[in-house]
C-alpha cells in the first residue's frame, strides 16, 4: 500500500493540524488587535506592557517560548494542586498548544496592526465622526476595512509561519501531521518518506492558503484600483 496502513493516521494529524492552526490564528489576531491599540494608547501603562511584550516574544525562539510556557504553567499548576491539596491538573495539549502558539505570534500580529493602523488617513476617521457615528461605527466602517486592506500581505506572511509552526507542537505529545508521521516512519522504518509526505501536506495546506489570500486581498481592495485609474 502507498501509506502502509497509515493514510487514516496521517489524515486525522492532519485535521489536527488544520484545527490548531486556524484556533492559534484567532487567538494571535485578538491578541494582535489589543497588543495593536496599547501600543498606539496615549497612555504608557498600555504602550510599555505591550512593547516588551513583542520585544521579548519575537526575540526568543518559538521552540523556547513553547517549552517555557507549556512545562512552567504545568509545574506552577502541580505547585498550586499541591498547595490546596487538590488532584493534580494535567494541561491539555492542544489547548496548550493554540494558547501558546496564539500568545507567540499575537506579538507578530500586534506589529502588523499597528502598521495598518497608522496607514490609515485619520482624515477619513475625522470625516465619520464629522457625520455623526460612534467610535464603534467609525471603527467597524472605516478604521477596520482599510486596516485590513493594508494588514492582508503582513497577515499572509505571519498565517504562513504561523501554520508550519505547528509542527513544534509534536514534542508536547500532540498528534499532529508530524508526530503521526513520525510514528509511521518508525513504524515502518522509512522515516524519509513520511516526513515528506508530513512536508507535502504543509505544502498543500499553504498552497490552499495562498489561494484564499489572494481572494481576501481582492475584496478588501475592491474599488481601490478603479479610483486609482
Amino acid at each position: 500500500m502507498f501509506l502502509e496502513g497509515y493514510g487514516p493516521l496521517l489524515w486525522q494529524g492532519t485535521m489536527v493540524t488544520i484545527e490548531l492552526s486556524l484556533l492559534s490564528l484567532l487567538v494571535a489576531f485578538v491578541i494582535g488587535l489589543a497588543g495593536a491599540g496599547a501600543k498606539l494608547a496615549p497612555s504608557r501603562l498600555l504602550r510599555y506592557p505591550a512593547t516588551v511584550y513583542t520585544t521579548v516574544t519575537r526575540g526568543v525562539p518559538d521552540l523556547v517560548l513553547m517549552l517555557l510556557l507549556f512545562y512552567n504553567l504545568q509545574i506552577w499548576l502541580n505547585d498550586f494542586t499541591d498547595w490546596r491539596q487538590m488532584d493534580q491538573i494535567d494541561i491539555d495539549p492542544f489547548a496548550a498548544g493554540v494558547v501558546t502558539i496564539g500568545f507567540i505570534y499575537g506579538a507578530y500580529f500586534t506589529e502588523t496592526f499597528r502598521g495598518a493602523f497608522l496607514a490609515v488617513p485619520k482624515g477619513q476617521l475625522e470625516a465619520g465622526f464629522a457625520y455623526g457615528m460612534s467610535r464603534w461605527q467609525v471603527f467597524h466602517r472605516v478604521l477596520f476595512p482599510q486596516m485590513m486592506r493594508f494588514a492582508l500581505p503582513g497577515i499572509g506572511n505571519n498565517w504562513q509561519v504561523l501554520l508550519k509552526s505547528t509542527a513544534l507542537v509534536s514534542i508536547i505529545g500532540l498528534a499532529d501531521v508530524v508526530k503521526q508521521a513520525q510514528d509511521a516512519g518508525k513504524g515502518t522504518f522509512h522515516m524519509f518518506f513520511f516526513i515528506a509526505v508530513a512536508g507535502g501536506i504543509y505544502l498543500a495546506l499553504t498552497s490552499i492558503s495562498n489561494l484564499a489570500l489572494i481572494w481576501l486581498e481582492k475584496r478588501y481592495s475592491a474599488g481601490v484600483r478603479s479610483a486609482e485609474l
